[in-house]
């Protein structure tokens, strides 16, 4: 169980590291325009990831004050296994760094509730094999789905995300997420 001491650190780590992308944000001539911590679960494993956002400031297909545009994604996930190698207990941690590109439905405005989705390229730093679970690649697609809310500086989210390699290869087993988001616009 996490100590109020651990959770203080994580908590002043992510407060720089989203001050620092704030300032990286201006210095790469708006390069990410905004920043996001997302938190995932399934029976399995555990997700913590930190994204930065480009929003394409486009307006496809606009009716009725709505439109569809989206935006890159560039993310870091670290997964907690609790059945690494199908050995109950037994913990492994795996990095992923993704690339999405995501289209999203969203008012003119661009405040208030949408809908997005998604397919992007994800790479793995080990092979993933837990509890009756196997991906046989460190290549996987993440697709998802997902809803929100924004306001003028915040973006609140809640999605279904699934992994596979596509049957690239076998075994392809895929690992499902249910995926809290809460990003900052600067």
């Amino acid at each position: 169980m996490p100590t109020v001491k651990k959770i203080a650190g994580i908590a002043a780590a992510l407060a720089l590291a989203f001050s620092a992308q704030a300032a990286h944000a201006q210095a790469l001539g708006g390069w990410a325009d905004s920043a996001s911590l997302e938190f995932g679960t399934n029976p399995q494993q555990r997700m913590l990831r930190v994204a930065v956002q480009n929003d394409w400031d486009q307006r496809w297909f606009a009716r009725n004050g709505y439109h569809l545009s989206g935006y890159w994604e560039t993310n870091l996930a670290l997964w907690r296994l609790r059945a690494y190698q199908n050995v109950p207990g037994r913990t492994k941690n795996i990095a992923v760094v993704g690339f999405t590109p995501v289209f999203r439905y969203q008012s003119d405005s661009k405040l208030g509730l949408y809908g997005e989705v998604g397919i992007g390229v994800n790479l793995f730093s080990t092979l993933y094999k837990n509890e009756d679970k196997e991906l046989s690649t460190a290549f996987q697609f993440g697709d998802h789905i997902g809803v929100g809310y924004t306001t003028a500086k915040w973006d609140f989210g809640l999605k279904y995300q699934h992994y596979s390699n596509a049957s690239i290869k076998s075994p392809n087993a895929g690992a499902n997420w249910i995926i809290a988001k809460a990003a900052y616009k600067f």
